[in-house]
C-alpha cells in the first residue's frame, strides 16, 4: 500500500524544489482529500476537516470523511453512495455531484464533489483526488440576492439601474407605474429618455461622480413620465460595483414627491387665506374698538363690550379653524353665536343649507352677536315670551346672478327701540357686515323689535364648490 501511496503522490508533485503536494494541498483555502485504489483515505487537509467537522482515520476510513451523509432531499446517503465512491467503483470522472454532510454537531452542509482519478502511466486506476466546495457561502449569497430582489420588486419606489454608460439595465415594477414604461421598454434604452432636455446636465454630473465612486445624496428634481408629463422626484444614486470592486454602474432610487409638493403647495395656500383672514380681523378689531369708545360710557364698559366682541370674533375663527377653513354653514354660526344668550328655545332658524366662505362667516358673525346682544338687554330676549326668527333664502337676481337674502327679525319685544343707532352694532349692521359681503344692509325698529334685512350676490356669500373641494383635498 506504502508504494501505491508513492505513485499517487508523484502524481501530484508540483515540481518545486522543497515543497510537496501534500504542502500544496494543505495550502488551498478549499478542501481536498485523496484515496488509494481500495478506497482507504490517504490524505485529507484542514479545509476538509473544518468543513466535515470530523476528522477520519487515515488508512481505514473509506470513500469520504463525513460523519454522516445525506442526499439533496434528506435521505441518509450510505458512504459507498457518495460520488467518490461511484467515481472509485465506476472507473469514471464525475462532473460537479451535491450531497449534503451531517457534522458531529448536527449543522448540515451542502456541498459539490469533483472526484479525479488517480492512474498510473499504463493507466491503472491508482486512487483519485477528490475536492469539496462548501456552499454555504453560494447559498448564504443565493439568498441574500433573492431578498435583495425580493425588496427592490416590492418597493413603493423607482427603483432603476444603468450600466456606466448610461443604459437602463434593471427595472422595477413601481418605475414602471412613475415613469409609465413596461420594463420591455425601458431595458436597454439610455436613462436620458426620463431627462427632461434642460436637465440633461444632471446626468454627466452624476455620470462623473459615480465613476469616482461616490454616492450621489437624495436631492429633489423633475423627471419625464412616458405621456410627457413631468413628476417631481427625490433621487438618490450610488455606483454598482463587480465582484473585484470596479465601478460597473449606477442604482438609481426615485421617489415620486408630488403629493408631497402639492401639500405644501396647498399650505402655502392656506397660510396666505389665514394671513388675509387675521389681516381683516385685525381691521375689525381696530374700528371695534374705536367705535366702541365712542358710545361705552365708562371704560369698565368699554373692556367689557370690546372683550365680549372679540369674543364673538373667536367663536367664528372657532368654527373656520374645525373647518380646516373651508367654511361654516349659517346653521352652525348661528348657533355658536347665539349660545351664550341661552336663547335656543326661542329661537326659530329656517333657510337651505348654505356653506359660508370664511369672510361671510366673520362678518356674519360678528353681525349675529351684536344683534343678539342688543335684544337679550333691550330687545325680544330681555323679555318673557320675547323669540327671534332668523330666515334666508337665495333668489334669480336682475342681472343673471343669484341673490342672497337674510332676515333678523324679533317677535313679541318691548317695541320700538333706538338703543343701536349710534353704537359700533349699528355701523356694523348697516354698513360693515354688508359692505364686506358687497351687499347692502336694512335696519328697522318695529313695534315688536328690531328687523335687520341683508341683501347680497350669493356669490359673495357662499363658499365655491371649487375652492370648498381644492381646501378639502388638502
Amino acid at each position: 500500500m506504502a508504494g501505491e501511496y508513492a505513485d499517487v503522490v508523484r502524481q501530484l508533485e508540483p515540481g518545486i524544489p522543497g515543497i510537496s503536494s501534500a504542502h500544496v494541498m494543505e495550502a488551498l483555502p478549499v478542501a481536498v482529500y485523496t484515496v488509494d485504489k481500495q478506497g482507504r483515505i490517504t490524505f485529507f487537509n484542514e479545509a476538509a476537516a473544518d468543513l466535515w467537522g470530523h476528522r477520519p482515520v487515515i488508512g481505514r476510513d473509506l470513500w469520504c470523511g463525513c460523519w454522516k451523509l445525506r442526499h439533496l432531499d434528506g435521505r441518509p446517503m450510505a458512504h459507498g453512495e457518495c460520488p467518490m465512491a461511484i467515481s472509485m467503483l465506476e472507473g469514471r470522472d464525475i462532473p460537479w455531484d451535491q450531497a449534503i454532510a451531517e457534522r458531529p454537531d448536527g449543522e448540515l452542509v451542502p456541498f459539490r464533489a469533483h472526484p479525479r482519478l488517480l492512474r498510473d502511466k499504463s493507466g491503472e486506476i491508482l486512487g483519485a483526488i477528490n475536492t469539496l466546495l462548501d456552499l454555504r457561502t453560494q447559498t448564504q449569497a443565493d439568498e441574500a440576492r433573492m431578498r435583495l430582489a425580493a425588496i427592490v420588486e416590492s418597493s413603493m419606489d423607482a427603483i432603476v439601474s444603468k450600466d456606466i454608460n448610461g443604459i437602463i439595465t434593471s427595472w422595477n415594477d413601481a418605475a414602471e407605474h412613475l415613469f409609465g414604461y413596461t420594463p420591455a421598454e425601458a431595458v436597454g434604452r439610455p436613462v436620458t429618455m426620463l431627462i427632461p432636455p434642460e436637465r440633461l446636465g444632471e446626468e454627466a454630473s452624476i455620470i462623473s461622480r459615480i465613476r469616482a465612486g461616490e454616492r450621489v445624496p437624495s436631492y429633489e428634481t423633475m423627471r419625464l413620465r412616458k405621456d410627457g408629463s413631468l413628476v417631481p422626484v427625490s433621487l438618490t444614486v450610488s455606483p454598482i460595483r463587480d465582484g473585484i470592486g470596479r465601478i460597473v454602474g449606477a442604482s438609481k432610487i426615485a421617489r415620486d414627491i408630488s403629493p408631497h409638493k402639492e401639500s405644501e403647495r396647498r399650505i402655502r395656500l392656506l397660510m396666505r387665506e389665514v394671513n388675509h383672514r387675521v389681516k381683516n380681523q385685525y381691521s375689525v378689531i381696530i374700528s371695534m374698538i374705536r367705535e366702541t369708545s365712542r358710545s361705552a360710557g365708562t371704560p369698565a364698559t368699554f373692556l367689557e363690550q370690546v372683550r365680549e366682541r372679540i369674543s364673538a370674533l373667536s367663536q367664528s375663527h372657532d368654527l373656520l379653524v374645525d373647518a380646516e377653513w373651508r367654511g361654516a354653514t349659517i346653521g352652525d354660526l348661528i348657533k355658536a353665536q347665539l349660545k351664550a344668550f341661552a336663547a335656543q328655545d326661542r329661537l326659530s332658524v329656517a333657510g337651505p343649507v348654505i356653506i359660508l366662505q370664511p369672510n361671510a362667516v366673520q362678518y356674519l358673525g360678528i353681525a349675529f352677536h351684536e344683534l343678539a346682544t342688543n335684544s337679550a338687554k333691550y330687545g325680544a330676549l330681555s323679555r318673557h315670551g320675547g323669540r327671534v326668527e332668523i330666515e334666508w333664502d337665495t333668489a334669480p337676481a336682475t342681472d343673471r346672478t343669484d341673490a342672497f337674502r337674510l332676515t333678523w327679525r324679533e317677535l313679541d319685544g318691548p317695541g320700538i327701540s333706538g338703543t343701536m343707532h349710534r353704537g359700533f352694532g349699528s355701523v356694523v349692521l348697516k354698513r360693515v357686515a354688508p359692505q364686506a359681503l358687497s351687499g347692502t344692509g336694512q335696519l328697522e325698529f318695529g313695534e315688536q323689535g328690531v328687523v335687520w334685512t341683508l341683501q347680497a350676490p350669493l356669490r359673495s356669500v357662499q363658499a365655491s364648490f371649487a375652492d370648498f373641494e381644492s381646501i378639502e383635498g388638502t
